[in-house]
């Protein structure tokens, strides 16, 4: 359990700094998280980033961002995801699905090994479910788009700022150990000078 969270950590960590490291505007990078989180909530696994790329390039939004941002609904999210984002849907459209009925019709969607076997499951799925999924998406995406854009845009502004801080303070660091070696010299010239001038 320990390895568990502490490979959580490392992976949090990672995708941190993955975000904030860009060499972009937070803006640039920031759109380009929306743009894939967007995807990732409204197109079922399989067509996010033939949908997220195009799209990164015509919003002028980071295409890392774009790609990653894809990853909220993954091989392991999709079992809990997917699931809740239907019931949702079908709620809201007033649909009598029950939950456990819904993860009954999208096992084979879920267990699919390949882009081919995914499609396929796909299609085998009732008009209500697959209405309910589009529209479950939908909220999900209303809501965690913007949320994405400026968390991440947050994240970028307060990662430079807090870097240019120590940047700054470093600099002062060395700044005063330059000033204090400088004027250690000058105090030592200037005994030299002293010491000179009293043997003359």
């Amino acid at each position: 359990m320990n390895n568990l969270g502490q490979w959580i950590r490392k992976k949090r960590r990672k995708m941190y700094l993955k975000i904030v490291r860009e060499k972009a505007t937070p803006e640039y990078i920031a759109r380009g998280w929306s743009i894939g989180m967007f995807f990732g909530c409204t197109i079922p696994i399989g067509g996010q980033l033939i949908c997220s790329i195009p799209a990164a390039y015509l919003l002028k939004g980071s295409k890392i961002g774009a790609v990653l941002g894809t990853f909220l609904t993954n091989q392991i999210t999709v079992f809990f995801i997917y699931p809740a984002q239907c019931y949702a849907g079908a709620k809201l459209l007033g649909l009598d699905l029950s939950y456990s009925e819904i993860k009954t019709k999208l096992k084979d969607l879920m267990e699919a090994s390949d882009l081919l076997e995914f499609r396929d499951a796909l299609m085998a799925l009732a008009g209500d479910l697959s209405v309910s999924f589009l529209v479950g998406g939908a909220i999900m995406a209303a809501v965690l788009t913007p949320l994405t854009y400026f968390l991440v845009r947050r994240m970028v502004v307060t990662y430079r700022i807090r870097t240019q801080k120590r940047r700054r303070k470093r600099l002062a660091v060395l700044r005063e150990r330059v000033q204090a070696k400088h004027a250690a010299e000058a105090f030592a010239q200037a005994s030299a000078q002293d010491v000179s001038a009293r043997k003359d």
